[in-house]
């Protein structure tokens, strides 16, 4: 019976060890891609005059887009953070996400939209710090929204409303998490 006993707890130790992971060549590893920190970059005439970031992480468009007039930076607007709620699903013409994980600190990042729309919301997932947007208009005006570097929670907020349709370019937003992940989303409406 011993004898029996010994074979059959030898047995289960040589398939565990060939059936691990480590040995099927299936290790578990995390990959953290680092993307390197560079200088903020912002244009002639940009109307915010506060210190801002001296390092970012930049996260291009997905969609590059070319603004073909030249760039007019119209007066800083200030945002009032109020949580709405998305027009319905017929009415949204376009969005993107992005994700920011806390440790990349300040995050440049941009929206290729090129769409005609009435209306910019801003969904946050996570906790943000959020510092400006530059919304760029086909006809080259850009309205920059200053958040004034509060932090905001989970919601759906409207960035931006345009008085009639206007032909969105580009949406760039400095942004820094506050949570481990933040998931940033860019509706425009109609």
């Amino acid at each position: 019976m011993m004898k029996l006993n010994l074979r059959w707890l030898c047995c289960a130790v040589v398939i565990a060890a060939l059936c691990s992971p480590a040995a099927l060549g299936q290790r578990r590893r995390t990959v953290v891609v680092r993307r390197p920190h560079t200088t903020l970059v912002v244009h002639t005439g940009h109307p915010i005059r506060r210190a801002l970031p001296a390092a970012v992480v930049v996260h291009p468009a997905r969609t590059a887009i070319v603004v073909r007039a030249p760039l007019v930076f119209l007066p800083a607007l200030a945002w009032t953070a109020a949580v709405v709620s998305l027009p319905p699903r017929e009415r949204l013409v376009w969005q993107d996400t992005e994700a920011i994980s806390k440790d990349e600190g300040w995050v440049d990042t941009s929206f290729g939209i090129d769409g005609t729309g009435d209306a910019l919301y801003l969904d946050i997932n996570g906790k943000a710090k959020l510092n400006f947007a530059e919304v760029t208009f086909a006809n080259g005006h850009v309205q920059v929204v200053d958040f004034n570097e509060k932090t905001h929670k989970t919601g759906i907020y409207k960035l931006l409303d345009f008085r009639d349709d206007r032909h969105v370019m580009t949406v760039r937003i400095l942004t820094k998490s506050e949570s481990d992940a933040t998931r940033l989303a860019v509706y425009l409406g109609k």
